[in-house]
């Protein structure tokens, strides 16, 4: 497979879905019953796809290595979301912790890395899409344009992204202009 497919990577909580709050922190829902799209979100996937891009859900699940969450319950709510928002191309999963110090646990690049190589993606054409700096230094280190959802959670912004928006909707409409601007005439 060549390389010249472009990508919206997105972190799923507090992007596609809502994370739950709390003392200015965001968790995942608890089970698919507790997946509840976030405002515009289909309408917002289904203008990147018809854009050509290849959408891929990259999501950290420490909770998992934690024992507080089943392997079993986070793919139960991907192939959920898969259901919702069939134009969504492949969910990504780090199950690890800080301490593990793997490769794939944002804000490393692991995840985006190994998509691009599977699918064929140009990480230089493509963007990350998150809610915390986790998300944004990730996408920077693979060499993506970034955006962060700004959900003002109470943690630093360590890495800085290239675009700054409060939702997805949001995200889509920078993510097309900046696309048509960086796209020579003619091409």
């Amino acid at each position: 497979m060549g390389i010249d497919r472009a990508a919206v990577f997105l972190d799923r909580d507090g992007v596609i879905n809502r994370a739950d709050v709390r003392d200015g922190s965001p968790h995942p829902p608890a089970g698919v019953d507790g997946l509840e799209l976030l405002p515009g979100v289909r309408d917002a996937l289904v203008r990147l796809d018809a854009a050509g891009f290849d959408l891929v859900v990259v999501t950290n699940q420490p909770d998992v290595a934690r024992g507080t969450q089943t392997r079993a319950t986070v793919e139960a709510m991907h192939a959920a979301l898969g259901r919702m928002l069939p134009m969504i191309g492949a969910f990504r999963v780090c199950y690890h912790e800080d301490a593990d110090a793997c490769s794939c646990r944002k804000p490393a690049p692991g995840l985006l890395v190994g998509a691009a190589a599977e699918r064929g993606i140009d990480l230089h054409r493509s963007y990350m899409v998150g809610d915390r700096w986790r998300d944004v230094e990730a996408g920077r280190r693979a060499g993506c344009v970034t955006v962060l959802i700004d959900r003002e959670y109470r943690e630093p912004l360590t890495a800085v992204p290239d675009a700054r928006v409060a939702s997805l909707p949001e995200a889509a409409d920078w993510i097309l202009e900046d696309r048509r601007r960086r796209t020579p005439a003619g091409s």
